[in-house]
């Protein structure tokens, strides 16, 4: 929200939540109830011009300009070894831990939260069911079928249960600035209603 309030670019934004998680660092819970359960966050930040995929593991943090096609996050990181902006000591952090050793690749995901990333597209969960819906409709994604996919609750893409998705946002950013911004938002806890 704050990206939102105080940049006029995606790319501005980024900088915006990234100085603000230098700051102030991130923390809190993810739950309204007792359970102490936290994560990291993953953000998609998009402009009519340019989107950005943003992801953080406490202060540090990795940026994968998003070149076309799709692009989905969930709750993991998904930058593996495109990254066009990162934290200055994300890579020397990582070897000082010893989850990196200077030589290989540099994976944010596989390093940052050691999931295999080769599994991740292909494993059942949000993250790739979310991909495979996107994918199966490539090309041609509409505000209708964004709003299908976000109510999907046998992709696990809407929670229920224990965990609930508590709301979605689908936006159209015409590339041509005489036609308006549309942004459509959940009013209700689950995106099916």
């Amino acid at each position: 929200r704050l990206g939102l309030e105080r940049a006029d670019t995606a790319e501005k934004a980024l900088t915006v939540i990234v100085d603000l998680l230098e700051k102030y660092g991130q923390g809190g819970n993810c739950m309204e109830s007792q359970m102490a359960f936290t994560y990291h966050n993953s953000f998609l930040i998009a402009d009519r011009k340019e989107a950005w995929v943003l992801e953080t593991s406490g202060k540090y943090w990795a940026a994968e300009k998003v070149e076309g096609g799709i692009r989905n996050i969930s709750n993991q990181l998904s930058i593996t070894t495109k990254i066009d902006r990162e934290h200055p000591e994300l890579k020397e952090y990582a070897k000082s831990k010893g989850w990196w050793d200077g030589k290989k690749e540099f994976d944010f995901a596989a390093i940052y939260s050691y999931v295999n990333t080769a599994r991740m597209t292909t494993s059942r969960g949000r993250y790739c069911e979310g991909y495979k819906l996107l994918n199966k409709h490539k090309g041609s994604i509409t505000s209708e079928i964004m709003m299908k996919i976000l109510r999907d609750k046998e992709s696990g893409i809407n929670m229920e249960g224990g965990f609930m998705t508590t709301g979605s946002m689908v936006s159209v950013l015409p590339q041509q600035p005489d036609l308006p911004c549309i942004h459509f938002f959940t009013g209700t806890p689950d995106p099916a209603r």
